[in-house]
């Protein structure tokens, strides 16, 4: 594990002096899906990265603010942030929708003001069972942002043992409702147990919407997430479903275990290949794997590299791959 974090830290080094800030939304302007592909107002597909926000609650809530938008892309080159709205939690959505609504969107704005495309997270893994608050939640962030290109709704965050009927029929009574106020802005939805049963949703799709893309997640040093998951996303891809990586992480899938720089390099390449959207799992200081924060962090971005992990560490080299 040292030489893992002396490597890491080398080619992080490597990186140091180069503050960016470029304005992705200007460079690729509106999203659209054409033929199993996201792709830019040029016709080509922008292959977006970046990190996600953890849950808008607990320790992870600290970090919605403009200061680290700001830092996020300045620093660490992501052209995209996910904002994981908590819904059914103690303190999310469900039981404080203002609270919850006003912090989000405060992000949602800094991101948008820096040029950032921003996925708004509907962070819950029981969507189906609050359609209502769904459709009322999301039409309001439609008519808020009709005309941002910078926004993509995440409607249904890692269904759980939910069979895709159920999920489908869930996210084509939202789609509606933010098709009567943004008819453009392209709309991600949730696949079967926790976003991996994506093979199954490329066998019966939702129609009669356009820009319609999926998520897929995985967890790098996942026992369970290697050949066969990798395979099951191939399929999918292969059979012209829009895959959109919303969430991926370097550890396990409890956020903590092994960080297994050869397995995560393999997932690494294979979105690269691809050419796949995706955000890290992420922006906190809980410690665990996948946080890309060491405890302490400051609220206020400007991160030192002590401030990292190892997982911190390594995205943010990634990132600062793509300057151009």
């Amino acid at each position: 594990m040292k030489r893992v974090v002396f490597l890491l830290l080398l080619a992080c080094f490597c990186s140091i002096g180069f503050a960016q800030n470029i304005n992705w939304v200007n460079r690729n302007g509106a999203l659209k899906v054409v033929g199993g592909k996201i792709l830019n107002s040029n016709n080509i597909e922008p292959q977006l990265r970046g990190v996600s926000l953890s849950w808008s609650i607990w320790g992870g809530k600290k970090y919605y603010n403009p200061n680290v938008v700001n830092w996020l892309q300045s620093d660490f080159n992501i052209s995209l942030l996910r904002v994981s709205m908590a819904v059914q939690p103690d303190s999310g959505y469900l039981q404080n929708p203002v609270e919850q609504e006003k912090l989000i969107t405060k992000t949602i704005d800094a991101a948008i003001k820096k040029g950032l495309y921003v996925l708004v997270d509907w962070h819950d893994h029981h969507a189906n069972e609050h359609l209502e608050q769904s459709k009322m939640f999301f039409a309001k962030m439609a008519k808020k942002y009709v005309g941002k290109p910078n926004v993509i709704y995440e409607i249904f965050n890692e269904p759980e043992k939910i069979e895709w009927k159920t999920v489908k029929d869930y996210a084509v009574e939202v789609i509606k409702e933010i098709r009567k106020y943004d008819a453009e802005n392209i709309i991600v939805v949730g696949s079967p147990h926790w976003d991996q049963d994506i093979d199954i949703v490329a066998k019966d799709p939702i129609k009669g919407f356009n820009n319609i893309a999926y998520s897929f997640h995985f967890y790098a040093s996942e026992p369970t997430h290697q050949e066969l998951l990798m395979k099951r996303a191939d399929e999918a891809i292969a059979a012209g479903l829009p895959v959109f990586v919303t969430e991926w992480g370097v550890g396990e899938a409890n956020g903590d275990g092994k960080f297994d720089v050869e397995k995560t390099e393999k997932w690494f390449a294979w979105m690269e290949k691809n050419k796949l959207s995706w955000a890290n799992w992420n922006i906190t200081d809980k410690k665990e794997t996948t946080a890309i924060l060491a405890p302490g962090a400051s609220p206020a971005g400007k991160w030192k590299l002590d401030m990292l992990t190892p997982a911190g560490i390594y995205i943010r080299t990634q990132l600062k791959k793509f300057i151009k």
